[in-house]
């Protein structure tokens, strides 16, 4: 097993990564460059965390997660926008901005962690 997948912060954007990964596949209708964009971006998060955890200094361990946590902003922001413009649905907007400001809440404080 991988360090990274003992992190609950890991687990975490594992699974909002599969809700949005079913999310993008089953809608035909979002913009291919919105699809395209809220794809990498949600990559992103997992990725950088599981990259980051790897890496030996403290340092760059916190640029992999400060990098995360600007993802899942970017992830925030995208499904905000494609709520209201009615291509999500209330549940899956609900379940995955929640689960974006919870990730966004662990990685500031691992960042922290790493500066003290």
């Amino acid at each position: 097993m991988f360090p990274y997948e003992n992190l609950d912060v890991y687990k975490k954007a594992y699974s909002v990564n599969q809700l949005i990964y079913r999310l993008l596949k089953g809608k035909k209708s979002i913009p291919g460059y919105a699809k395209d964009q809220l794809g990498r971006a949600s990559l992103s998060i997992m990725l950088n965390i599981a990259e980051g955890s790897a890496k030996f200094s403290n340092k760059d361990r916190r640029n992999f997660y400060v990098t995360a946590r600007g993802s899942a902003f970017e992830c925030a922001a995208l499904i905000a926008f494609l709520h209201e413009e009615k291509e999500i649905p209330n549940s899956i907007f609900e379940n995955a901005s929640k689960a974006y400001e919870e990730i966004s809440k662990m990685l500031f404080a691992m960042i922290k962690n790493l500066e003290a």
